[in-house]
């Protein structure tokens, strides 16, 4: 009965593109609408074709990972590609019930306590670090890149990342502390303390991310003025000249955003200013997908702008700048799979092939959702003063050339 069922959802479900799935007893089918993307893909049982027929979004993934559901004559990217175009058209009926369940449930999944945050951040952060190495640029700059031209590769991508944020802090004047909340590895520190003359505080939650942030910074010389923290960003006692914050606000959680934002403007003095870079959504107030939710980020949520800018209003604090970029992220990501798939047979030895399934699922519909699902990322410059920043915003493109002309 369920290949049946799934039969008829995926002819209801498939109006762009098209799609060739093999069923579990032999049997073919093809799905089309009007033209677009094609691929095809198998089922292996018939336990794998009920899950999808009920919930999809989460049991696609979980398929894949199994190897009961796999690409035929085409490639995974392929495949996501016609099944994720599909959804923003037309969303399965289970994935509809789910998804709205989902959303009356999100201030409990996303309660990113103290607690629950130190987690879910070793949930993904704590992995072998080797992993990591294997597909991301030498900075290990685990968020997006900047291509301005198009052409950039992944290591002057995410450079002009550093510095394009750089230019936004308007470090005007050497020796100004800076607060990174969500340090990564410790590269935009390093590039901070390096480059600009910043006195840099880097919080992580992450123990491995802190003990190589620590050992680059003792590696450059530059202890003196970067310094690495396993702390809470609720913590933070002390006040900063500039806050910067790159990928972390995803892992805060909408009912936790009122403490943030009044917690960046309580360490940030008067004069003082914060840039925000973090994923969001074209479409509003939405879940996570629930797959993503349980292997990769658990807890995490890429907003709606709209819900951030509450927020910021609620805390008192300027909204002085915005930029939305919008392919950025995809283009990145589409550096990592190419750098993952050409090492996959190290991180199999490092883990193994479920492992790789899993993140290589994780990466292809992390790209499609900027491609397809209007995903994009945004940056916010935020004061508590008024005058805190010129009057024109031509300083952040003036600061940006000389450093970038420099280098």
């Amino acid at each position: 009965m369920a290949p049946v069922l799934l039969d008829r959802a995926f002819a209801h479900f498939i109006t762009s593109g098209r799609l060739e799935v093999y069923y579990p007893d032999g049997d073919r089918r093809s799905y089309a609408g009007r033209p677009g993307p094609q691929a095809a893909m198998r089922l292996a049982d018939t336990a794998t074709a009920r899950a999808l027929l009920l919930d999809p979004a989460l049991k696609v993934g979980e398929a894949y990972m199994a190897g009961t559901l796999y690409p035929v004559g085409c490639t995974l990217y392929e495949l996501m590609h016609v099944l994720m175009r599909n959804v923003m058209e037309r969303s399965p009926a289970g994935e509809r019930v789910f998804s709205t369940l989902r959303f009356m449930a999100r201030s409990w999944l996303q309660n990113n306590t103290r607690g629950r945050a130190r987690r879910n951040v070793a949930h993904h952060y704590d992995l072998d670090s080797k992993l990591y190495r294997h597909f991301l640029d030498e900075d290990m700059q685990y968020s997006c890149g900047y291509f301005p031209t198009g052409h950039e590769t992944l290591a002057e991508a995410q450079a002009a990342k550093k510095h394009h944020l750089a230019a936004k802090l308007h470090l005007h004047r050497p020796g100004m502390s800076v607060l990174d909340v969500g340090c990564g590895w410790g590269g935009l520190g390093l590039t901070l303390a390096r480059d600009y003359g910043a006195y840099v505080t880097g919080i992580t939650l992450s123990r491995e991310q802190l003990h190589i942030a620590r050992g680059r910074a003792h590696a450059a010389g530059l202890e003196g003025r970067l310094r690495f923290e396993l702390l809470d960003y609720r913590a933070v006692a002390r006040q900063y000249d500039r806050i910067i914050s790159v990928g972390m606000f995803e892992h805060v959680g909408v009912a936790h955003y009122p403490a943030f934002f009044a917690t960046m403007r309580r360490v940030l003095r008067p004069d003082g200013v914060m840039v925000l870079h973090a994923i969001g959504r074209r479409e509003g107030p939405g879940v996570t997908n629930p797959w993503i939710d349980r292997y990769i980020f658990p807890g995490g949520y890429s907003p709606a702008v709209s819900e951030v800018v509450g927020a910021v209003e609620h805390a008192g604090l300027w909204l002085a700048d915005c930029e939305i970029w919008r392919l950025h992220y995809a283009r990145t990501i589409a550096h990592w799979r190419t750098r993952f798939n050409a090492r996959r047979a190290q991180i199999a030895r490092l883990y193994d092939e479920r492992f790789c399934r899993m993140f290589e699922f994780y990466l292809v519909v992390s790209e499609l959702a900027f491609r397809v699902q209007g995903h994009m990322n945004f940056q916010l410059t935020l004061s508590r003063e008024i005058d805190a920043l010129p009057l024109a915003r031509d300083y952040m493109m003036a600061r940006g050339q000389r450093v970038e002309s420099a280098a």
